[in-house]
């Protein structure tokens, strides 16, 4: 019985549990803080558009570290329910289909597009790298529409046969990258963030 106890508890980490205690909804969070104290890539006052926000890590993260006269503001299918301040906004919608309504709400002319996206998971891993790798240049053309010019680009991908085609459009479209696993990662995922920098 206790290898069964122990299989059903491995998704409940010291991360999930320092998540909890920090007030955030999810894990997550800790990849996005990686990368910030890596690339200081967020910055006061900044302009925030996070993709696939919910629960609402990444939001609440990026909006602390904006402060007050920053804007943030996510997307996602499901909505965000937790108390967000009031510089950041959460709009249930899809990325993939977004109408002209929810573009006048979102705005633009932001300093940073991050994606935290991932499909709902197969199994399969080409099945489920190909939707990753869908959800990550919806990511990219979102982020070439709404992006100023020198803007930077956050975006997780899960490793695939796509991979280097997605590098090679994120190279396209800003004058650096740098590719990125956080520890926080759990060990099996096969995700990895690419950051966009300077957007052309």
């Amino acid at each position: 019985m206790k290898p069964q106890n122990k299989k059903k508890n491995t998704w409940d980490d010291h991360l999930t549990r320092k998540a909890r205690k920090d007030n955030y909804p999810a894990r997550s969070v800790y990849k996005l803080e990686e990368i910030q104290k890596k690339t200081k890539i967020i910055k006061k006052g900044q302009n925030i558009l996070d993709l696939g926000s919910a629960p609402g890590s990444w939001l609440l993260y990026a909006s602390e570290v904006t402060g007050n006269k920053g804007r943030v503001v996510g997307i996602d299918l499901k909505p965000v329910t937790i108390k967000l301040p009031a510089h950041a906004q959460a709009y249930t919608g899809d990325i993939l289909s977004m109408d002209t309504e929810l573009l006048e709400k979102i705005g633009k002319d932001y300093n940073l597009v991050i994606s935290d996206m991932a499909p709902d998971t197969t199994g399969n891993k080409n099945v489920d790298a190909a939707r990753s790798y869908n959800l990550s240049e919806a990511a990219l053309n979102i982020a070439g529409d709404l992006l100023l010019p020198g803007g930077n680009f956050i975006c997780k991908i899960f490793q695939g046969s796509d991979f280097e085609q997605f590098l090679l459009m994120v190279k396209t479209q800003f004058s650096k990258y740098k590719i990125f696993k956080p520890q926080s990662s759990r060990k099996a995922s096969k995700e990895i963030f690419i950051i966009g920098l300077g957007k052309k």
